[in-house]
Order: structure tokens, then C-alpha cells, then sequence
């Protein structure tokens, strides 16, 4: 009688165990269909994992239109997937420039983000406007390349690209030579796009940093016109800059 009383109660404490490993089995399968569905949630890139999700307390999403950040190394860069744009980028340069060959050199997408293309702007009359200016990685060719990116440019008229927005990142290089600068550049867009909705900037906008001093050097505002685009162009003042944008700007890489 013992002896089944025994076997009795080792079969029971056998089916708790196995019930409770089954239990939290179960939990660990449902955690991990939770976690993947998220990560499938969010825009993987194909090559270094450079797109994430922006956090509610960076920049506010309902009105900077950013949703993702793509963190090239070299810069970083506040996405807009709607408009498949840059909103802007962000970058720290010191001792800028180089001579390395960009000839060879063309724009692509390394994300799984869908974004501007080369067709989009094939016939529209637009240059692909860097905003992270490919020269002042130009010491380092592997740097430079990594400019020629869609997240990286926006449709700028040749007027503006060629003219007073190529002027200033020339004097900006210039002032990297003597101190470390933070660049923030982008656009504010209108309604206009080309190819498969891909929006163009009114006006583009330029922000640089002293790291040194700690103070904004230029602030900097260009309307995206066909022709005389110094006509169009202001010095004005951060606070000028964020009134018009409508959101503000951290003075941060």
C-alpha cells in the first residue's frame, strides 16, 4: 500500500513540473512573437543597422515630420518616410576637406527605407543636393562615399546648389580649419514633388555651430529657386529659423 502511495505521489509531482516547464514555455514563445513583431515593425536597413526609430523627446514628431534617424557614421540624417526626404541632417566637421577623387562616385539607397531615387530625378532640371557636403570628407574617400546617399541630398535647383549654398559650405570648411563646427542643414517642403512623390524643399537652411565658443556662427536661410538665388538668401537668427520651421533645434550631433 505504501508503495503505491508512493508511485502515487511521484507521478503527481511529475505532472506539476511538467506542467509548470510547459507553462513557462508558453510565456517565452508569446515574449518572443511580441519582440518580433515589433522589429518588424520598424525599417530594418540592409548594411549596419543605421536606421531607428526617433524618440518622442528628440524632436517633435508632429511638427518636424521626422520619424526616423539614419546614422551614417559620418553624419546623421531626421527622415521623413512620407515624403521619402531628409527633414535634415547633422554633422561635426573639424579640419575639413581632402583630396580625394568623387568622380566615380553616385547616389544610392543602403536602407530598406523607402526614399528618393535616381529615376525620381532624372528630367526634372534638379541637382541631388548633398547636405552633408561630400568635400569636407574628402580626406578620407570611404567618408566621401558614404555622402552620395538619398538620405543625405534633397532636389536643389542647379542656381542654388552650384551658387550660394556651394559658397557657404566652402566658408564653412574654411572656419573647420581652425575649429571644430557642428552643421545642421535641411529643408522646409512645400507641396511640390517629382517622380514617385518625392517632395522638393521651398527653402533650405543651414545652421552652424562653434564647439569652441559654444555659440551659433551663421544661421542661414535659401529659397530653392531656378535663378538668382543670392537674391533670396538671409542671414537670420536661430530663434527666426525655428519660427519658421516650426520646431526646434538642439545644437547637438
Amino acid at each position: 500500500m505504501i508503495k503505491k502511495d508512493l508511485l502515487l505521489f511521484s507521478a503527481i509531482i511529475i505532472l506539476l513540473l511538467l506542467l509548470i516547464v510547459f507553462t513557462n514555455s508558453g510565456s517565452t514563445v508569446k515574449h518572443d512573437s511580441v519582440s518580433t513583431h515589433q522589429i518588424n515593425n520598424i525599417s530594418q536597413p540592409v548594411e549596419n543597422n543605421i536606421s531607428l526609430p526617433v524618440e518622442n523627446n528628440y524632436y517633435k514628431l508632429d511638427s518636424s515630420g521626422v520619424d526616423t534617424i539614419i546614422d551614417a557614421g559620418e553624419y546623421k540624417s531626421y527622415f521623413d518616410v512620407e515624403r521619402k526626404q531628409p527633414i535634415f541632417v547633422s554633422y561635426i566637421l573639424y579640419k575639413g576637406g581632402g583630396d580625394c577623387n568623387r568622380s566615380n562616385f553616385r547616389f544610392k539607397n543602403d536602407t530598406e527605407i523607402k526614399m528618393a531615387t535616381t529615376k525620381d530625378y532624372s528630367g526634372t532640371g534638379f541637382d541631388m543636393g548633398h547636405l552633408a557636403n561630400a568635400e569636407d570628407f574628402a580626406n578620407d574617400c570611404i567618408a566621401g562615399e558614404k555622402t552620395f546617399r538619398f538620405y543625405n541630398c534633397l532636389p536643389q535647383y542647379p542656381n542654388l546648389n552650384r551658387g550660394v549654398w556651394k559658397r557657404w559650405e566652402n566658408r564653412a570648411r574654411e572656419l573647420s580649419q581652425k575649429d571644430s563646427i557642428l552643421i545642421i542643414c535641411g529643408g522646409k517642403f512645400g507641396e511640390k514633388t517629382i517622380g514617385e512623390k518625392v517632395y522638393v524643399p521651398e527653402y533650405c537652411w543651414k545652421v552652424i555651430y562653434s564647439m569652441k565658443s559654444g555659440r551659433v556662427w551663421k544661421v542661414l536661410w535659401f529659397r530653392n529657386v531656378s535663378k538668382d538665388s543670392d537674391k533670396y538668401f538671409e542671414e537670420i537668427t536661430l530663434e527666426k529659423l525655428e519660427e519658421r520651421l516650426k520646431y526646434k533645434l538642439k545644437m547637438t550631433y
